[in-house]
């Protein structure tokens, strides 16, 4: 049985008035003569959990990307705590990447390099810990995601698909957080897995009382994981609302989306 949606921890809820914890703010982004984003206007509160949903290229990676300062706005604001962060110069931003966290689609390791190696890869490269150190930290982060230590001296490609995610979503906790981000996470599983999968993000998010922020196709993933739903179409958040109201609401693009009808007031991007 799925855990409940993640909401925000009891000791942890953020002051009344306070800022959100990440927020886009009139987001525009173009590629030559095409509008990706356009004037994206979208937040979400410190502990809780964000889910963007909608069709095929419109825009939902680049949204993830623009948040993790992977590419840049050409106008607007990505705010954290209230700050604007999206001009900062590149050391500023490497110590900003140090709060994030993320679990890329496919799980994204590197073939050629141990599971623990893999995990504790930041610890190593960007955060100056031992070996030794990083590697008892990465076998603890493997356990939280329920994969035996054994598994550390693994390569990759000896993991089936949901090892391979687990392993890709302890490489997203294991410097603690304090936004973890998801792109796709079930993307390419069975539905046992998936449903692991969104359980293990559950957990996570719970236990460090961080904010999530995720981007799927997978309606049953969403419902899971998300406090809240926001459909992103042709640049811009068109709906957003509790998975309950997901599912109650009559707007017609919403209906389209869950309902999956190539008829409606959304147009497929072919």
């Amino acid at each position: 049985m799925s855990a409940p949606p993640i909401s925000a921890p009891a000791t942890g809820a953020p002051p009344i008035g306070a800022p959100a914890k990440l927020a886009w703010k009139g987001v525009v982004k173009r590629f030559g003569a095409t509008s990706v984003l356009d004037g994206l206007d979208l937040s979400v509160e410190t502990g809780r959990s964000l889910v963007i949903i909608g069709g095929s290229g419109q825009g939902k990676s680049v949204t993830l990307k623009i948040a993790l300062g992977l590419m840049h706005p050409d106008a607007g604001q990505i705010a954290l705590d209230g700050q604007d962060v999206s001009g900062l110069r590149a050391s500023a931003r490497r110590k900003l990447f140090s709060r994030f966290g993320v679990l890329f689609q496919g799980a994204a390791l590197f073939d050629s390099v141990t599971v623990w190696e893999n995990v504790a890869f930041r610890l190593i490269n960007a955060d100056g810990v031992g070996r030794k150190a990083a590697k008892a930290r990465a076998i603890d982060a493997l356990e939280r995601v329920r994969l035996d230590a054994k598994v550390a001296d693994l390569f990759p490609g000896e993991l089936s698909g949901g090892m391979q995610k687990r392993v890709g979503l302890a490489r997203a906790i294991v410097a603690t957080p304090e936004i973890l981000f998801f792109d796709e996470p079930t993307t390419g599983l069975d539905p046992i897995t998936a449903a692991a999968i969104n359980d293990l993000i559950i957990e996570q998010v719970r236990r460090l009382g961080c904010t999530a922020v995720s981007i799927t196709h997978d309606l049953a993933s969403a419902r899971t994981i998300g406090d809240e739903i926001a459909l992103l179409h042709e640049g811009k958040i068109v709906w957003s609302g509790s998975p309950a109201d997901l599912d109650a609401t009559t707007d017609p693009r919403v209906r389209q989306f869950v309902d999956g009808r190539p008829e409606g007031p959304l147009t497929a991007n072919l």
